[in-house]
């Protein structure tokens, strides 16, 4: 009599059990089964479920249009690299045209300009301005920081980082150069001081990393041909010291920013090696391989080099004429820089100074290019392909079901 009441209710359970699984299945198919769909533009990654889809027969219209922008890639080594370019400056917008004329002439695209930064420069109106030009004339740039006070300057890094970081740059690395030849005091607070620029190097790469870690941190580049006086530290002391002050900074760049030019009295021959010359950056490299140990291999961005003419607003014979210039800028880039595959760009100084640095000026007061101004404008470029700014688009719809008639 036991047994029989027993299979009755163990049957029931059975039969609860088998309802539950049941309702669960469909519970789950409803609310948590859902098959991804891709779509994929650039680097962004569109998911759909695919319940969200319509049948063809549904009838669907376009109620809105998004527009949105992304970067074509995300490598900061590209192959198709135009390694041209040249120093300008944010003020002068004409600046802009004549070096896209240079850097993208003759088959080129993607050049490069360094432009110096005042860290206490916040005017967002001329800043914009400078960035659409870029983005219009596909120039990539390299933004030189300037003009920092010391004791101010984790504050006015903080917010020179989040300045800069508020604009919309014309391909996805932000290159960031942290100053200009801090080992000679007149270009650091009118005292070099190793141990100081350590600091801010590293405070300056932190920060700018911490806003964006799309920032591209180069050192501010050395006066590599200086002596060792009152007024400045030889090059290579100046980097012992700073890794001494701070273990391993150099690891911390992501690139090399180098100032090879053409010694003495820049006027060198194109084909001298050594650290007074426009090879410096090797030199530079093997001290930080051998002395400093350092455990990465640096990308070479030359951001500033070039021959001192004689031509100017005053004549200066203790230079060389302007068509020796031509001729040595050929051969630097055809036979030297153009060759060498570390180098990524190469920024001769400058676009136009006032004197006594006009004969570094690549056109006149009245705008007029020199002669190695031309020349170079003629040597074969490159169509950069860097992963650059592009514009996409999606459409949205509604969609809706006839009713059953």
């Amino acid at each position: 009599m036991d047994k029989l009441k027993k299979k009755p209710r163990s049957f029931i359970k059975f039969v609860v059990i088998l309802l539950f699984i049941f309702v669960a299945l469909l519970v789950y198919k409803k609310f948590f089964k859902k098959e991804k769909e891709e779509i994929r533009n650039g680097d962004l990654t569109f998911v759909f479920n695919a319940e969200e889809g319509w049948d063809d027969s549904e009838p669907c219209t376009v109620v809105q249009n998004i527009q949105y922008v992304y970067y074509t890639g995300n490598d900061p080594l590209w192959k198709e690299n135009n390694k041209f370019g040249l120093y300008i400056y944010a003020e002068n917008k004409s600046f802009f045209e004549i070096a896209q004329n240079l850097v993208n002439s003759n088959g080129g695209e993607w050049g490069y300009v360094l432009i110096p930064y005042n860290v206490k420069d916040y005017d967002e109106g001329k800043w914009g301005r400078v960035f659409d030009q870029l983005i219009e004339k596909k120039m990539i740039p390299i933004i030189q920081l300037w003009n920092v006070d010391i004791a101010d300057y984790q504050e006015q890094t903080r917010k020179a980082a989040e300045f800069l970081n508020t604009f919309i740059w014309p391909i996805k690395y932000r290159y960031i150069s942290v100053y200009n030849e801090p080992n000679d005091s007149e270009f650091w607070n009118g005292k070099a001081d190793p141990y100081e620029y350590a600091e801010v190097l590293d405070y300056t790469i932190r920060v700018f990393k911490e806003v964006n870690p799309d920032f591209y941190m180069l050192n501010g580049a050395f006066n590599v041909s200086a002596s060792a006086n009152g007024n400045s530290f030889d090059s290579f002391e100046f980097m012992r010291k700073m890794n001494e002050r701070v273990p391993g900074i150099f690891d911390k760049l992501d690139g090399w920013a180098s100032h090879p030019y053409p010694q003495p009295n820049f006027s060198g021959s194109p084909y001298d090696k050594g650290r007074w010359s426009i090879r410096a950056y090797e030199d530079e490299l093997n001290f930080l391989e051998k002395e400093i140990k350092i455990n990465k291999e640096l990308p070479v961005f030359i951001t500033e080099t070039g021959w001192a003419h004689a031509e100017g607003e005053n004549y200066n014979s203790s230079y060389l004429p302007v068509e020796k210039i031509a001729e040595y800028f050929k051969i630097a880039f055809e036979e030297v820089w153009l060759k060498d595959d570390r180098v990524r760009a190469v920024i001769p100084f400058t676009i136009r100074y006032d004197p006594p640095y006009d004969h570094f000026s690549w056109i006149n007061k009245d705008k007029v290019p020199y002669l190695h101004y031309e020349t170079v404008k003629k040597i074969k470029k490159i169509k950069g392909k860097p992963p650059a700014l592009s514009l996409g688009d999606v459409d949205i719809y509604n969609c809706s079901q006839e009713e059953d008639k």
